[in-house]
């Protein structure tokens, strides 16, 4: 992930977030509440857009999650995001900031065994 490249999410239905929350952590998801973000590094927007909190029912270790959106670079489809919240992840901004961090290190890992 190329953090000059992140782009902004565009609007989703809160019903297709809805779905990937229960989809990924089997659980009945009724949404909370949505908080704009923007995340910057170096001086940077490296993401921005609408992180939404879900109240789970039915998850055995998180109460809540935080979903999102963001378009998949080079075509029209998006990737869906579904973080619980659990330590250390227990805000939007975290949630964001964590897939962040993973993505970075999942690209120079998947580099450095293409050397």
């Amino acid at each position: 992930m190329d953090l000059g490249r992140i782009e902004a999410m565009g609007e989703v239905e809160v019903d297709q977030l809805k779905r990937a929350v229960e989809a990924q952590h089997g659980c009945t998801a009724t949404v909370f509440q949505s908080v704009p973000i923007k995340e910057t590094f170096g001086g940077k927007t490296v993401w921005e857009g609408v992180v939404y909190t879900f109240s789970l029912v039915g998850h055995p270790a998180a109460k809540r999650a935080y979903a999102w959106s963001s378009p998949i670079e080079g075509n029209d489809k998006r990737r869906f995001f579904a973080v619980l919240h659990q330590w250390p992840v227990t805000s939007p901004v975290e949630a964001v900031r964590a897939t962040i961090v993973a993505e970075l290190k999942s690209d120079q890992i998947m580099r450095t065994k293409s050397n």
